[in-house]
């Protein structure tokens, strides 16, 4: 891990390129599962090759910290909770990935773990919890999909001057826009399904960490899990990362221009996304955010019915799961399991780089679908 002099736009264009007179631009496809003895490399599913190793260095010269590839968003957050011990004691938050929520209910039923959940975005009991003790707190900020903003910032020091781990799902805010290890974050964990790869054609996950002993930690369980990311997803992750800055400048803006028109619409009764000023998060977020994010959520007005088939007439936004690509994708969330919590018209829009008035035409005119008698 090194000091960059650069500044991130610049950092997700010419990290982890290969340098030197005759070397191709860009890393190439390693498509091997073994190498010649003799080498740093022996065997892929430990080791990696040059193409992983490429992304690897990209993300982690972007959070400040090393980087480990995983398989998946889920590989990579399983790595994490793995290290954790019989009876450990964690804290998550009550709006998270419902993946997060089946691995700490298998934990809490299989291992015995104490498992609390707080809301994001009121940090006292957090406070509270880090001076009870803890093995790790995993924090989701902005969450998935109620768009609530942690401080992290003041919720990473005071872990820190404690000695409990944090742990910080960095996806929804990418390493642009927040860097949790600047603040004292043990972990910070990406989907790179998501906005890291931005084109929703592979799956992979990465962890960021600036302990060297925890890098060769999360390395370990990477090998003995069999969660190496392939070649194939570690060039296409990378590829999409050299564009992560414009994409998500412009995802970005028209974010933040769909939410003020959706907040006016007679059919929407409420929207959650931090760049609006009448956001509960939006303090929060101004302060500890470079920006609000290309996601958002809302909630309408009528039966759910009424939204699945108005949902189903859109034209530009597809209605998909995942988030975070150049493709604009709604989904009506309470409709998954593990998501009982959330209200039951919410949907989650995660906003692409399609033009902001055609993006616009169309969600409202599926809102005009649920207001018509």
């Amino acid at each position: 891990m090194t000091k960059n002099k650069f500044r991130p736009e610049t950092i997700a264009v010419r990290a982890g390129r290969p340098h030197g007179p005759g070397q191709p631009l860009n890393p190439p496809i390693v498509a091997a599962s073994n190498f010649r003895q003799g080498g740093e490399l022996e065997y892929s599913r430990g080791d990696g090759t040059e193409t992983v190793a490429a992304l690897e260095t990209a993300v982690g010269e972007l959070e400040g910290g090393w980087a480990v590839a995983f398989a998946s968003g889920m590989a990579a957050i399983s790595a994490v909770f793995d290290g954790l011990p019989a009876g450990a004691t964690v804290v998550a938050p009550d709006d998270c990935y419902q993946g997060v929520a089946a691995v700490l209910t298998e934990g809490a039923q299989r291992l015995g773990w104490r498992v609390t959940r707080l809301a994001t975005d009121d940090g006292e009991p957090w406070l509270r919890a880090i001076e009870a003790g803890a093995d790790l707190l995993w924090l989701e900020s902005p969450s998935n999909p109620m768009m609530a903003v942690a401080d992290v910032p003041r919720i990473c020091a005071a872990a820190e001057a404690a000695g409990v781990v944090v742990a910080v799902d960095n996806t929804f805010a990418t390493p642009l826009l927040q860097r949790p290890l600047d603040h004292g974050a043990g972990y910070s964990v990406h989907s790179a399904t998501k906005f890291i790869g931005g084109h929703s054609d592979l799956l992979g996950g990465v962890v960021v960490t600036a302990d060297p002993r925890w890098r060769d930690d999360l390395r370990r369980r990477q090998t003995i899990g069999g969660a190496t990311i392939g070649s194939l997803e570690a060039f296409l992750a990378l590829r999409g990362l050299r564009t992560l800055p414009v994409r998500l400048a412009r995802s970005q803006a028209s974010a933040a221009d769909l939410a003020l028109r959706l907040a006016k619409h007679p059919a929407v009764t409420s929207v959650r996304y931090p760049g609006l000023t009448t956001d509960p998060g939006y303090p929060v977020a101004k302060r500890c955010l470079s920006g609000p994010g290309a996601v958002l959520s809302f909630e309408t007005a009528g039966s759910t019915e009424a939204l699945d088939r108005a949902l189903s007439g859109l034209d530009v936004v597809t209605v998909a799961t995942s988030l975070g690509a150049v493709e604009s994708t709604i989904e009506r969330r309470a409709r998954l399991e593990g998501q009982e919590h959330v209200p039951p018209t919410l949907v989650r829009l995660s906003v692409g780089c399609e033009h902001v008035d055609d993006l616009w035409a169309d969600l409202a005119g599926m809102l005009e679908r649920l207001v018509e008698p």
